[in-house]
């Protein structure tokens, strides 16, 4: 019998990635909570599966050639867990080409920008003291929307995001752009996006990673998280 994928987890849109792509692969796994805001990342133990002190991270007992492994990094771990499964990655070398290519395309544009947009928007200027930059705040809005206007040209030709079929590149980039409000963007002049944000959102694997532990969410910080999340 396959032993259960470990899960090291938090609800955040990185989080949310895997929790996804384990539902939609049908993985069995159980969650490990790793509370950021108490500091769960830089806890000794955590740091020997995941070194750069950040979530999501999995061991699998049943790695390669049956031994365990750890991995970090959540585009590292979607492209681990395609391949195991067969599933998400493209039906041919071409196909499996795009899927990276928008794979890296969040990872390198849409998660950081997204992520700073988050910041110096929403919990910048509550900080103690706040930290309130106007250019910070232009800059990072302005530079996620033009990521969003390159993924709405994407999909104005087809129905996901690397093509005809559902991937882990749409796994990746869905809990992102489904915050787009918090990163205050606009979707009226993207109705292909907007098409896909809803076609992506009901389906129950999406619909069950995302839920994984959302009540542990919150929008509020401490002065000791925003430690813990800010300056370390």
């Amino acid at each position: 019998m396959q032993q259960p994928i470990q899960l090291y987890y938090w609800p955040t849109p990185n989080g949310w990635k895997i929790s996804i792509a384990l539902e939609e692969m049908g993985l069995p796994y159980d969650l490990n909570l790793i509370n950021i805001s108490k500091g769960d990342q830089f806890a000794p133990d955590f740091l020997k599966i995941a070194p750069n002190n950040r979530m999501p991270a999995i061991t699998d007992p049943n790695g390669p050639d049956g031994i365990p492994i750890s991995l970090f990094e959540s585009g590292a771990i979607l492209m681990y867990l395609a391949q195991k499964t067969g599933q998400f990655y493209g039906k041919d070398e071409r196909t499996k080409l795009l899927v990276d290519q928008w794979l890296m395309w969040q990872m390198g544009g849409v998660g950081p920008m997204a992520g700073q947009a988050h910041h110096f928007l929403k919990y910048a200027p509550k900080m103690d003291p706040p930290q309130d930059i106007p250019y910070a705040k232009d800059r990072y809005r302005a530079e996620v929307a033009r990521l969003y206007g390159v993924l709405d040209r994407q999909l104005a030709g087809n129905e996901y995001v690397a093509g005809d079929d559902y991937s882990i590149a749409d796994m990746a980039i869905w809990p992102w752009a489904s915050l787009w409000e918090g990163q205050q963007q606009s979707l009226e002049d993207k109705p292909h996006l907007t098409r896909w944000l809803d076609l992506v959102g009901k389906r129950p694997a999406v619909v069950a990673g995302h839920a994984l532990a959302l009540e542990l969410r919150t929008g509020s910080q401490s002065k000791t998280a925003q430690d813990l999340l800010f300056k370390r």
